[in-house]
C-alpha cells in the first residue's frame, strides 16, 4: 500500500493516466492525494474531472485557484459561460456538469493526516500559521462552500485585497484573504503580505520578500507539507515542504511523491507536448 501525492493536473488527462500507470496504482490498496488545479489549460479538463471523481474512494483532493475559478464561472449566465476557453466550456456544458461541479465544490482547501505525518494545500500557508491554525481557517472556507449561499462567496472571492490576513478580518474580506493564501500564495513578506506580481522562481522577487515556506521565523509545523501551484519553482524540497507542480501543462513533467516511505521517492512522466508560452518583456 502506497499513498501518492500528485502535482497539478490542469486538464492533462492522458498525462495523468500515464502517471497512474508509472506508479502502478492499485485502487484496491493505494491512495492518491491531488494537490489541486485539476482543470484548465490542458485541453482535457472534462475527462480529468471525471477520472479523478471516479477515484473518489481512493483519493483526497484539495481545491486550487483554477478549480475555484471554474466554480465561480459556473454561477454566471449561460452567455458568460459560453465565453470562457473551450477547455472549461467542455465541463460547463457537459451533461454531467452539475454532478461534477457539486463534487468539486465540496473538496477542502487543506488535508491533514497526522498518522502519516503529512498535510496538503494547493499553494501555501501564512508564515505565522501552525498546522492546527491552518486547519481551522480552511474549515471556515469549507463551511461556507458547503452552505446554501456558496454562490455569494464564489462571486465575491476575486481580488488582491486584503493582501494580508489578520484575525480581526470578517465577512468576505476574511474569506478572500484565506482563499488567496491557500490557493494563490507564492511569495510573501514576513508579515504574511502576499506579493501577487512575483511569479518567478526564488531569487527573482523584490527585496524583503520570501517564498512562503522560507520566511524567517515562520511557525513551527508538526507535519511535512505537500503542495503544487508554483510551476516556476519546479520540484522543490525545503523547510519540510515538498512542492510538486513541475509544469506538466507547459510541457514539463507530472510528478508523484510516495508519502509513506522514509526516503522521498518521486515518479515523473513527461507532460503535455506543448511548449510554455513566450513571454514578451518591454
Amino acid at each position: 500500500m502506497t499513498t501518492w501525492a500528485i502535482g497539478d493536473l490542469q486538464g492533462c488527462h492522458d498525462v495523468t493516466c500515464r502517471l497512474l500507470e508509472a506508479i502502478r496504482f492499485d485502487p484496491a490498496t493505494d491512495r492518491l492525494w491531488f494537490c489541486g488545479d485539476l482543470v484548465n489549460r490542458g485541453g482535457q479538463s472534462l475527462e480529468t474531472l471525471r477520472l479523478v471523481k471516479s477515484l473518489d474512494a481512493q483519493s483526497v483532493v484539495v481545491l486550487g485557484n483554477h478549480d475555484l475559478s471554474l466554480l465561480a464561472v459556473s454561477q454566471r449566465s449561460e452567455a458568460d459561460q459560453a465565453r470562457v476557453n473551450p477547455d472549461l466550456r467542455g465541463v460547463l456544458f457537459a451533461p454531467d456538469r452539475e454532478e461534477l461541479l457539486e463534487w468539486l465544490r465540496l473538496r477542502p482547501l487543506m488535508h491533514v493526516d497526522r498518522a502519516l505525518g503529512w498535510s496538503m494545500v494547493h499553494a501555501g500557508l501564512a508564515p505565522r500559521w501552525t498546522i492546527a491554525m491552518a486547519q481551522r481557517h480552511a474549515e471556515e472556507v469549507h463551511f461556507r462552500l458547503h452552505g446554501k449561499q456558496f454562490d455569494k462567496l464564489l462571486s465575491a472571492m476575486y481580488g488582491n485585497k486584503p493582501d494580508t490576513f489578520h484575525p480581526r478580518l470578517a465577512g468576505i474580506d476574511r474569506m478572500r484573504a484565506l482563499i488567496n493564501i491557500f490557493t494563490r500564495m507564492r511569495f510573501c513578506t514576513p508579515r504574511g503580505t502576499i506579493i501577487f506580481d512575483d511569479k518567478g522562481g526564488p531569487g527573482t522577487q523584490k527585496p524583503g520578500v520570501y517564498p512562503w515556506f522560507a520566511v524567517p521565523g515562520h511557525a513551527q509545523r508538526d507535519t511535512r507539507i505537500v503542495c503544487g501551484h508554483w510551476s516556476a519553482l519546479g520540484l522543490c524540497i525545503s523547510q519540510g515542504v515538498h512542492a510538486l507542480d513541475t509544469g506538466a501543462v507547459w510541457g514539463g513533467k507530472l510528478t508523484a511523491l510516495a508519502l509513506d516511505e522514509e526516503t522521498p521517492r518521486f515518479v515523473q512522466v513527461p507532460g503535455r507536448d506543448t511548449p510554455p508560452p513566450i513571454k514578451h518583456h518591454p
